[in-house]
């Protein structure tokens, strides 16, 4: 399975680009952006970066798994063009991108951009003021970029306007060469600690999960040639609507898995507002194939919309919609069942990864199928490693850790003690394990268990906050909830349920409770419902476990 080439992100895109220049491959609001054109613009953003005196100082090999020698940029944006050809463009420059949480406040803002180390910073507009706020305590980011958004905004002092560098002109001193070695930088979302950056190796990403072994289970590319063979004959065919944030790895992956088919993605016009029938509206009309969720908190509101014309499609015609992606975030099987009813010929796709492991698992839900909740079909390289990392399961063996080898990361921005628990060696093979317990079934599926640092230990018996969260989300009445653990003198620490119920529906505890009663052990059931009337999560749809925490230690309190 492995590569004769040592693929890196620029020259992936490129190679798309100069195989099918004239296809598109982004429609947002007015702009019609082909290949070629977006690959020109993206070198004039690398152009401008080698320019500024950014690159790589010190190669790979040089270097541990924890450490970086290349500059790093933030890409401090919502959905757009802009987000894809700073990225492309920093890799083509050899300069390192990672995503920033546009919601991040101040504090949270300024650790990110200190931790990063970060030179310079692509940023939109709107989030000006906040860029303005933490500069004098951020001596390194000396290269600002500022894309114009219609906030109204001015131009920062020492920043320059994103649209004027993507004409750049190449610097007398000539454009370095990308390598396979250069790193993708992910940070972690952050709901259960400080945000991570994890170090990749782009070759290793786009292998794990951007297109370098095509899904579900096509021959790995081993050549740019490939690559080229396989954009011309799918050229114009794959389609994504891309709702989840690009800061988000997922959403970045299914843009990759797009590009490396020549296909094309189409963005909704407001990046600020979720608007479930403009977002509908734009599948309809572009006769989108496949639409990426994270979890409920993207796929109920569309649901309720379609819903609005009764349990038909009249009010869209959705004859072009052949799969819905779900990942980061469970899908409740009371909002699959409600899809698969509206759309009776959609096939709903349930993938598991994360930052650190990239695609691991994947589950395929259609009409009239039965499938097994949180159980999934993992890929060759996924398995699950005993509770003490000693060795590696058998099908049939339970418990253990979620784990993947091969085309794994290379460790954590300057941490080599978590890099070094993260991604051990067991019997001569480097895995990656960030956390997650699974049980090995004798049928060779995985059932996914949860995040160990989400769990609750009450009276003396390990809850997983997932399994109460499906549980509780059967419930017709929750619109969404977040499962947390809070301090209690007689179990512990109990389980409560952070419920935002829909519009004009509620629920009695002892309600609640019945319902989850059908689909997990009385011991489960959690000891709390607190009402919300807005169940707080990341902008990727994940459920923020520090937030639910403050909630329900702050509902004990009252």
């Amino acid at each position: 399975m492995g590569s004769s080439v040592s693929f890196d992100l620029s020259t992936v895109f490129r190679t798309a680009a100069e195989t099918v220049p004239d296809k598109r491959v982004m429609i947002w609001r007015d702009r019609r952006l082909s290949y070629a054109e977006m690959d020109a613009r993206i070198d004039g953003v690398a152009r401008y970066l080698v320019a500024q005196g950014l690159g790589c100082h010190t190669e790979r090999d040089q270097l541990a798994g924890h450490q970086s020698g290349q500059d790093h940029i933030g890409l401090y944006l919502r959905n757009g063009n802009e987000y894809l050809e700073a990225m492309i463009g920093a890799h083509r420059a050899r300069v390192a991108p990672f995503n920033v949480n546009y919601r991040y406040v101040e504090e949270e803002l300024l650790y990110l951009l200190a931790d990063s180390g970060a030179r310079a910073l692509v940023y939109a507009a709107e989030f000006a003021p906040q860029v303005q706020a933490i500069l004098g305590r951020l001596p390194n980011l000396t290269v600002l970029v500022q894309v114009a958004d219609g906030s109204g905004n001015e131009l920062l002092p020492d920043a320059v306007d994103y649209e004027s560098i993507t004409a750049t002109t190449e610097p007398a001193s000539g454009m370095p060469n990308p390598s396979g070695d250069d790193l993708y930088i992910l940070y972690t979302g952050g709901t259960t600690g400080m945000p991570k950056g994890v170090l990749w190796r782009q070759h290793d990403i786009f292998m794990s999960a951007m297109g370098g072994r095509p899904f579900p289970a096509g021959e790995a590319l081993t050549s740019y040639e490939d690559l080229a063979t396989q954009v011309r004959a799918n050229a114009g065919i794959r389609s994504l609507l891309l709702i989840p944030p690009l800061m988000h790895g997922a959403a970045q992956w299914g843009a990759f898995n797009t590009i490396t088919t020549g296909g094309w993605i189409a963005i909704p016009d407001d990046v600020v507002r979720f608007d479930a029938d403009a977002i509908l509206r734009l599948a309809e009309r572009e006769r989108v194939l496949s639409i990426p969720v994270v979890g409920d908190a993207m796929a109920r509101p569309l649901v309720d919309q379609i819903e609005k014309g009764g349990l038909t499609t009249t009010n869209y015609d959705l004859s072009g919609l052949l799969a819905m992606t779900n990942g980061g975030a469970p899908l409740s099987p009371t909002v699959r069942d409600r899809l698969l009813t509206l759309l009776p010929n959609l096939m709903i796709l349930d993938a598991v990864g994360a930052s650190e492991s990239g695609a691991q698992m994947t589950m395929v839900a259609t009409k009239g199928a039965q499938t097994r909740a949180a159980t999934f079909t993992p890929l060759a390289d996924t398995t699950v490693v005993a509770a003490d990392f000693s060795r590696v399961l058998s099908p049939g063996d339970g418990e253990g850790w979620l784990a993947r080898r091969e085309f794994v990361p290379l460790g954590y921005l300057g941490d080599a003690e978590k890099t070094a628990r993260t991604f051990p060696t067991i019997d001569g093979v480097r895995w990656s394990i960030p956390g997650d317990k699974a049980n090995y079934l004798a049928d060779g599926q995985i059932e996914l268990l949860g995040r160990d640092s989400v769990t609750i230990n009450s009276g003396g018996e390990k809850i997983f906050a997932e399994e109460v969260e499906r549980a509780v989300a059967s419930h017709p009445a929750v619109y969404d909830v977040v499962v947390t653990g809070r301090p209690s003198e007689r179990w512990g620490n109990e389980v409560v349920a952070i419920i935002e119920f829909a519009e004009n529906r509620s629920a009695t505890d002892e309600e609640l409770a019945a319902t989850c009663r059908a689909h997990i052990a009385d011991y489960k059931i959690p000891k709390a419902f607190v009402r919300t009337a807005k169940v707080v999560r990341s902008p990727a749809g994940k459920a923020d476990y520090r937030w639910a925490k403050s909630i329900a230690i702050g509902a004990a309190a009252k």
